[in-house]
């Protein structure tokens, strides 16, 4: 099975080599490897050129135009000169059998997702996903994965018209609900291991640090409800205004009485404020 690995990078030249070092030692060789420069400012395009003699085919694209992994993706995928597509990200780094697990699932599903393992480049491995299953919504609806470890046959990926460049947030899990509705379901494959890498810098200021977890909760709740204003006629669900409008000052408080301490009552809080700020702005 001839796959196509697709690596959307930006600024990532201090991790960059650890995910192709993992990626020359598969147990069995990619295709091809795309590293994706979605318009770097570091030496991330220097670094991943060390690795033109190493991996088969490789290449260094430049995707500079847009700004976002979507779109780094989707220059990847019309680049690639196989069949079939597996995206992963820079900062994190495959498990050794990833691509042969991968290629020997493509040999009856179409549309695939690998297990998420958090131990191996964290600390920290609360809030975990994907590690058991696909990730689903809270209330009943298609599953979806991380697009850190998504793979795909190519027409698929062209005929649902790759990721959405608009979305800046929980663009993966569009992404995986407009293939399952094109009538390809996503299939879990727990012998593809993706070492995951939170994207937090540990040596961040108290303050800056906090900040950095409300963004980011908030960026995913407001993703979450761009998502159900887009797929809520076709049967997503989301608890909407009024609970989150109560919950919000009770995670306040909660912030508030742990001194900024607390993680998940500062995640919370960002979650539902990004969800009602979304909603606030309407479709």
């Amino acid at each position: 099975m001839q796959i196509s690995v697709i690596i959307p990078c930006f600024n990532a030249a201090s991790v960059i080599e650890q995910q192709l070092e993992a990626l020359a030692k598969q147990t069995v060789a990619p295709y091809e490897v795309i590293v994706v420069d979605n318009n770097s400012t570091d030496n991330s395009r220097a670094v991943a050129e060390q690795y033109c003699d190493r991996l088969p085919w490789f290449k260094v694209i430049d995707a500079a135009e847009v700004q976002g992994a979507s779109h780094a993706r989707n220059v990847g995928a019309k680049a690639a000169t196989s069949d079939y597509l597996a995206f992963c990200d820079a900062d994190d780094i495959v498990g050794e059998g990833w691509i042969e697990a991968m290629g020997q699932a493509f040999a009856s599903h179409s549309f695939l997702a690998c297990r998420l393992d958090y131990e191996k480049l964290n600390n920290d491995t609360t809030n975990t996903s994907q590690t058991d299953g696909l990730q689903n919504f809270r209330t009943p609806f298609y599953p979806f994965a991380g697009g850190c470890g998504l793979a795909i046959r190519k027409d698929i990926h062209a005929a649902v018209g790759g990721f959405d460049e608009t979305i800046p947030h929980l663009e993966d899990a569009d992404y995986c609900i407009r293939v399952q509705m094109a009538g390809y379901p996503l299939v879990f494959v727990p012998d593809a291991v993706m070492h995951y890498r939170y994207a937090t810098d540990t040596e961040q200021p108290f303050l800056e640090a906090r900040r950095a977890t409300y963004r980011k909760a908030h960026n995913w709740g407001y993703g979450l409800a761009t998502l159900y204003l887009r797929y809520r006629d076709q049967g997503m669900q989301l608890h909407g205004l009024p609970p989150r409008l109560v919950l919000i000052p009770l995670w306040g408080l909660r912030v508030l009485g742990t001194g900024l301490k607390s993680h998940n009552s500062i995640w919370r809080l960002g979650w539902h404020m990004g969800v009602v700020n979304r909603l606030l702005a309407g479709s």
